[in-house]
This record gives structure tokens, C-alpha cells and sequence, in this order.
């Protein structure tokens, strides 16, 4: 089943034409990843999602229903989580108020007792179960990456947009994550993922997309793109 559908999208920073027509879908209990070099559209097409920056044109329907011109707080509470790349913490609350909060934008339906969602959402992060009373200032860049996600979570949400989770991370780090975030999936939160780092896009998606100067450049599965070292070349510059 089709949970997320983006048409022929289009948008615009000022006179800047960002995104030139990007179509793409993302099916009920999959990851797939967006990926490309920077400035190739990758995070506008998440925050155009998100009602962050309004299209121009186009059509983008999540869940058998249209997100045009809703504000981004009732996409979110339509079941959209967006975990941005600055991550985006609150750095003067603790662990646990960050994860009070995220659960103000939870999606329609999905209220359940927030003790039992916030215990839930720390088995993916025991880090974050030793730190629960400290700063969110206090915490390590993987940390706070881990609290972003988890804030996100706690939401409950049928999606997360998830945009360069792995960023400035140790090698470690970013195998933990990568886990972490197979195993959300796996639990059964489908998944867009923007990521710089292709081998981890590739351990982690269902499918790809490749994009370039605006536009969808290639889709297909990981090992469609393992084998076709032209589009790596022409497109990811690998």
C-alpha cells in the first residue's frame, strides 16, 4: 500500500527553482532512501513535505489524503514525524522533557499513556535511559542525534522523514544507528531517509531514489544501484 505520494512537486527558494518536478512514492513498512550530493534537493523535498516550504506545484497525498496547504503541525498530527538534520533539540530541557514535548505532536488516533510510550521509544536508546534528567546541552552529538530521533518517535508517528542522521558522526556511531534505525523500521515505522553516507542508505532502504539538480534521477533497489556504477559515478560521485 501507498503511504506517501509526491507528484510532479515543484518549489522555490525566492526566484530559485529548487525542485523541478519530483515524483516519488514510499509504500506502507518501507525505508527508502533519498539520496545525492548536497544542493541536490534532498532536504526541500523533506520540509516541502512537511508544509516547511509551500509548493508551487504539484500534489503530495500521505495516506489516502491530500497535505496541500495544511499547516505543518496537522501534517504532523496526520502521522508525519520530521527529524531535521540541525536536529533541533531543546538544549536548557533534560532528556525527558525533549520527550514530553515531541509527544504534543502525536498523530491522530495514536494517544496511549505517555509513560508506557516514552519506556518503549528508550529500548531503542538505553544511552538516553543512563541521561534522562540531563541537558539536552549535555549530551554528545551522537546523543543528541539519538534524542532528536526518539522526539520524533514518541510521536508515534506512520512516518518519519529522517534528513542526514549520520552527519559528523564517529564510524561507531553511525553503526549504531544505522541498527537503531533498521529496528524502528523493523517495529514498524516506515521510513524516509535522506543520507549522505551511501553505504548506509544501501544496508537500510527498500528502495532509492537519486537526485540531481532538482529532479529524480534514478530509482530503484540497492542492488540495482550496486550495479550500475555509471549512475554512482554521474550522481553520487562514487
Amino acid at each position: 500500500m501507498t503511504l506517501l505520494a509526491v507528484e510532479d512537486l515543484h518549489a522555490y527558494y525566492g526566484e530559485a527553482h529548487i525542485l523541478q518536478g519530483v515524483s516519488l512514492t514510499v509504500g506502507a513498512g518501507e525505508v527508502v532512501a533519498l539520496i545525492g550530493r548536497n544542493g541536490a534537493g534532498k532536504t526541500t523535498t523533506l520540509k516541502s513535505i512537511m508544509g516547511l516550504i509551500p509548493p508551487r506545484g504539484g500534489r503530495i497525498g500521505f495516506d489516502g489524503h491530500p497535505l496541500g496547504g495544511l499547516a505543518t503541525h496537522d501534517i504532523a498530527r496526520a502521522g508525519i514525524a520530521y527529524v531535521p538534520e540541525e536536529r533541533r533539540i531543546l538544549p536548557n530541557l533534560s532528556v525527558a522533557e525533549n520527550l514530553r514535548l515531541g509527544m504534543l505532536g502525536a498523530a491522530r488516533g495514536s494517544q496511549a499513556d505517555n509513560g508506557a510510550v516514552i519506556e518503549e521509544v528508550l529500548t531503542y536508546f538505553p544511552r538516553l535511559r543512563e541521561r534522562y534528567d540531563q541537558k539536552g546541552k549535555s549530551l554528545s552529538g551522537g546523543e543528541q542525534q539519538m534524542l532528536a530521533i526518539a522526539r520524533g518517535l514518541v510521536a508515534r508517528p506512520k512516518l518519519m522523514l529522517v534528513d542526514e542522521p549520520t552527519e559528523g558522526l564517529s564510524p561507531l556511531l553511525v553503526e549504531s544507528l544505522t541498527e537503531i534505525l533498521g529496528e524502528i523500521n523493523r517495529r514498524g515505522t516506515t521510513i524516509l531517509l535522506v543520507e549522505q553516507m551511501l553505504e548506509v542508505a544501501l544496508a537500510l532502504s527498500h528502495r532509492l531514489y537519486v537526485m540531481d539538480q532538482g529532479r529524480i534521477q534514478f530509482t530503484g533497489t540497492p542492488d540495482a544501484l550496486r550495479a550500475d556504477p555509471g549512475i554512482q559515478q554521474r550522481f553520487l560521485g562514487v
